[in-house]
């Protein structure tokens, strides 16, 4: 079995633990595969934006990865997070853009894009770029102006 996904890295290129990776190797995790903060494999996600709950956008690189072997997936509802996964072996395709992260964005679904504008730190031409492909999207708008304009009225 294997997992299309995105996983989120220190800029160096490290992991939260500081195991080092580069771009077209694989990885392998000994041991029994488990979910979770104490469990063991390469965690990675289905929807990039899921990434940033996890890793901070500003201090981070994203990719686009491939898990494969033994798989396990979260089996549920983590705060409204879906479809991540921790594999027994992971190898990293490519690098993705900061510029192609916000097109990849502009075509999300509302509440998918929502979740992308509450975690991921904007510049103002970003914003900018969001808010054009967001009208009608209410909660996206919502998100804008709480997370990033800091309006705490934004949601009454």
């Amino acid at each position: 079995m294997f997992v299309v996904g995105y996983k989120g890295f220190n800029k160096d290129f490290t992991n939260r633990y500081g195991d080092s990776f580069e771009v077209g190797k694989v990885y392998h995790a000994d041991g029994e595969i488990k979910w979770g903060n104490y469990g063991n494999g390469f965690h990675l996600c289905t929807n990039f934006e899921d990434c940033f709950r996890y890793v901070d956008s500003e201090k981070s690189i994203m990719t686009e990865v491939i898990g494969f072997g033994d798989i396990v997936k979260h089996d549920d509802n983590y705060y409204g997070y879906f479809d991540m996964y921790v594999a027994e072996y992971l190898r990293v395709i490519r690098v993705i853009s900061r510029e192609e992260l916000i097109e990849m964005a502009k075509i999300l679904p509302e509440v998918r894009l929502e979740r992308f504008v509450q975690t991921f730190k904007m510049n103002d031409d970003e914003i900018e770029e969001i808010l054009k492909h967001s009208k009608g999207k209410v909660k996206v708008l919502k998100a804008v102006r709480y997370y990033h304009f800091g309006d705490k009225n934004a949601y009454e």
